[in-house]
């Protein structure tokens, strides 16, 4: 059998580079080892929380942003804002704090299982535990384009040591979805949905915020950028945090005036003061002269 132009191409390399054949056994081995960790139920256990547990890595990029209602961004392999410790590809729809929610509840829900394992869900006690008030029909047309929308949603991630080398990928070379499969029977109306393995890395070495769930609940209709400013605030101790206002506006999605970010930040401090998630906050000027939001976190007991 005559050898195939790629295996031609592979020899002939080989024979200018002798290292071309480690090379390529080598990029190989990556793609056989990506797939192996897609494939493979894993265990994940997350302790000290019932729900509300997120990567800081996407806590800290515009995956999820406080959106306004209406037609959705469509991202098609674009770099998202992240911290320069990270690089983060997605394709899909833009997500917004509503599909953060339901995210963070699906991975408290598949915690008695190994990801990898299809889990079913309930589709009334999901809903109950990210939406507040009456269950409907309204809220059950939202669960399934969220969920669809999830399906559909691609990463990359690649998280990178401090002086720039990889400390792990996700994504590179076998897609990661939000959500690996998921089936809905239209008869029962009822949900089961997989959760890729590989949700473990990102949450590897504690690197996740744990949200106080019961005050997100309880931030009010609207004011989508206070329930942002918590997950932010959650990937860090430190006692006061500051960000500046133009990486924030970036990473929120917003592509309105400077003056009317302002104002809709305003609001969403005073609704994470109003919840004591915040003790105090302020804008001030940086050492650099740009402006930036100051936020003291309530003093621990």
């Amino acid at each position: 059998m005559k050898p195939s132009k790629t295996a031609e191409n592979i020899e002939t390399k080989s024979r200018r580079d002798p290292f071309e054949w480690v090379r390529q056994k080598a990029a190989e081995a990556v793609v056989q080892a990506e797939q192996e960790a897609a494939e493979t139920p894993r265990q994940m256990f997350l302790p000290g929380f019932d729900i509300g547990a997120f990567p800081n890595h996407l806590n800290r990029s515009s995956l999820i942003a406080p959106i306004a209602r209406g037609r959705r961004k469509f991202h098609r392999q674009a770099a998202m804002v992240t911290r320069k410790d990270c690089v983060l590809e997605y394709t899909g729809e833009q997500l917004d704090e509503a599909d953060g929610d339901l995210i963070m509840a699906l991975i408290a829900f598949a915690q008695p299982f190994s990801l990898g394992a299809p889990v079913p869900l309930n589709r009334k006690e999901l809903l109950r535990k990210i939406k507040p008030g009456g269950i409907g029909s309204t809220q059950y047309d939202w669960l399934y384009k969220s969920m669809k929308r999830l399906r559909e949603g691609v990463l990359f991630l690649e998280a990178r040591k401090p002086d720039g080398s990889t400390r792990y990928t996700v994504g590179k070379m076998e897609s990661f979805n939000v959500l690996k499969e998921l089936k809905y029977d239209g008869d029962s109306e009822a949900y089961t949905y997989t959760l890729d393995p590989r949700w473990v890395v990102m949450f590897g070495n504690r690197e996740y915020s744990l949200i106080d769930w019961d005050k997100r609940m309880q931030i009010g209709r609207g004011l989508d950028m206070a329930k942002t400013l918590q997950r932010l605030l959650a990937t860090s101790a430190n006692p006061v945090q500051r960000y500046a206002l133009d990486a924030l506006k970036a990473q929120m999605e917003y592509s309105g005036r400077m003056r009317d970010f302002r104002e809709s930040l305003a609001r969403a401090v005073r609704e994470l003061e109003r919840l004591e998630i915040i003790a105090k906050s302020c804008i001030e000027d940086s050492a650099k002269g740009k402006l930036q939001l100051a936020m003291w976190l309530p003093a621990s007991e």
